[in-house]
C-alpha cells in the first residue's frame, strides 16, 4: 500500500519536535561551539594557568624570594604566581603578547566542532533511545541528568588528546618547550609515546560526565519550572534559553572543577617527572591533603565566567541554529517528500 514519509509534529507547546538527523545536530553543535570558544577562550587559558599552580609556602612568603634569588629579574617575574583573573591576563599580555591569550587555541578549535556536536547530538540520541526503550513520552530531570552524563562521557573519548595538547601549550613552562601546536604534537609523540595523548582520560570522563549531567538536568528543571508561553517572541525565547544555559553551566562548573584541576595536572606531567597524580579520586585526595580544599577549586572564577554565560551562549546558538534547520531544511524536505513521492509496498 502507498506510504508517506512522516513529518515531525509542530511544537505547539504540548508536543516535542522530532530529533534532528545527526548530521544537522553535528552542524548545529559545531556552530554553537565555535561561537562560544571564539569569545571565551582567553578565560580558559587563565583557568589552566591557575590550576597548574601548586600552592606552597614559598609562593606567599620570603621563601619564594630566596628560591628565586639566583634568577634574573625577568625570570623571577615570569615565574611569579598569578593572583587573580585580571593579574593573569595582564601578565600574559605584558610578558608574552596579546596573541598569547589564544595560545593553544588550535587543538580546541579543531575538536570543538565534533565535541559540541557529540555533546548535543549524543544527548538527543541517548534521550531518544531511553524514551524508546522504556516507552517514555518525556524524561524526568533525573533521567535528563543521566542522559547528559552519558553524552559527556561519550565526548570525553574524543576530547582527551586535544585537551592534553592544549594544556601543554597553555602552561607557562611550555612557552619555550613547544613552538606551536604541531611542534607540541610531534615532541609528545616522539619523546613520550602516542599513548601519552590519552593521559587523563579517566579524569576527563569524570569532568565531562558531571558537567553535562548537571547542565542538562538543570536546563530540564528550569524549563519545567518556567515553561515557555505559546505566544512568546523569539527574543523572549532566546533570553529564556540563555538564562537556562547560564544556570546549568554555573552549577555544572561548581560540580566538575575538582576533576578539571586533576585533569590539568595529570595531562601536564612530562614523562620524566615523578608520577604524583594518577586516577581522579586519589589525586583529589592528594591535592586536598597537601594544598587544602580551596586548591580543588583553582581556576573556578574564570571557569564560572566562561562556562556560566558561555553555557547560555552555547544553548542559545544551538537552539537557534537547530530551529532554523528544522524549519527551513528538514521540514521542507519532509514536506516535499510527503507531497511528491509515494511508493508501492
Amino acid at each position: 500500500m502507498p506510504s508517506v514519509p512522516k513529518t515531525p509534529k509542530a511544537n505547539n507547546g504540548n508536543t516535542q519536535p522530532a530529533p534532528l538527523p545527526f548530521a544537522y545536530q553535528f552542524l548545529a553543535g559545531a556552530i554553537a561551539g565555535m561561537t562560544e570558544i571564539s569569545f571565551m577562550y582567553p578565560l580558559d587559558l587563565v583557568k589552566t594557568r591557575l590550576q597548574l599552580q601548586i600552592t606552597s609556602p614559598a609562593t606567599t612568603s620570603a621563601k619564594y624570594i630566596l628560591a628565586n634569588a639566583s634568577k634574573s629579574a625577568a625570570e623571577a617575574t615570569a615565574t611569579a604566581p598569578y593572583t587573580s583573573i585580571l593579574d593573569c591576563l595582564r601578565k600574559v599580555v605584558q610578558q608574552e603578547g596579546i596573541l598569547n591569550l589564544y595560545r593553544g587555541v588550535v587543538p580546541p578549535l579543531i575538536a570543538e566542532a565534533p565535541k559540541r556536536a557529540i555533546k548535543f547530538g549524543a544527548n538527543e540520541q541517548w534521550g531518544f533511545a531511553l524514551k524508546k526503550v522504556f516507552s517514555l513520552d518525556r524524561l524526568t530531570a533525573t533521567q535528563a541528568g543521566f542522559v547528559g552524563s552519558m553524552a559527556g562521557a561519550t565526548e570525553a573519548f574524543l576530547v582527551t588528546p586535544f585537551d592534553l595538547v592544549k594544556v601543554r601549550l597553555q602552561d607557562r613552562h611550555g612557552l619555550t618547550q613547544y613552538h606551536g601546536t604541531f611542534d607540541c604534537i610531534r615532541k609528545i609523540g616522539a619523546q613520550e609515546g602516542v599513548f601519552t595523548f590519552f593521559h587523563g582520560l579517566e579524569s576527563t570522563i569524570w569532568r565531562h560526565s558531571t558537567w553535562s549531567g548537571v547542565y542538562f538536568m538543570t536546563i530540564h528543571l528550569f524549563r519545567t519550572a518556567f515553561p515557555e508561553r505559546s505566544n512568546s517572541s523569539k527574543n523572549e525565547s532566546m533570553l529564556r534559553n540563555f538564562v537556562a544555559g547560564t544556570v546549568g553551566g554555573t552549577f555544572g562548573t561548581l560540580v566538575n572543577t575538582p576533576f578539571d584541576v586533576v585533569k590539568s595536572r595529570i595531562q601536564n606531567r612530562r614523562r620524566s617527572a615523578v608520577v604524583k597524580y594518577g586516577y581522579a579520586w586519589p589525586s583529589i585526595l592528594i591535592i586536598y591533603r597537601q594544598e587544602g580544599f580551596r586548591a580543588l577549586y583553582k581556576g573556578l572564577a574564570p571557569k564560572m565566567v566562561r562556562l556560566g554565560p558561555g553555557g547560555g551562549l552555547l544553548l542559545v546558538v544551538f537552539d537557534r541554529v537547530s530551529d532554523l534547520m528544522r524549519r527551513h531544511v528538514v521540514d521542507h524536505q519532509d514536506a516535499s517528500g510527503a507531497t511528491g513521492t509515494t511508493s508501492a509496498g
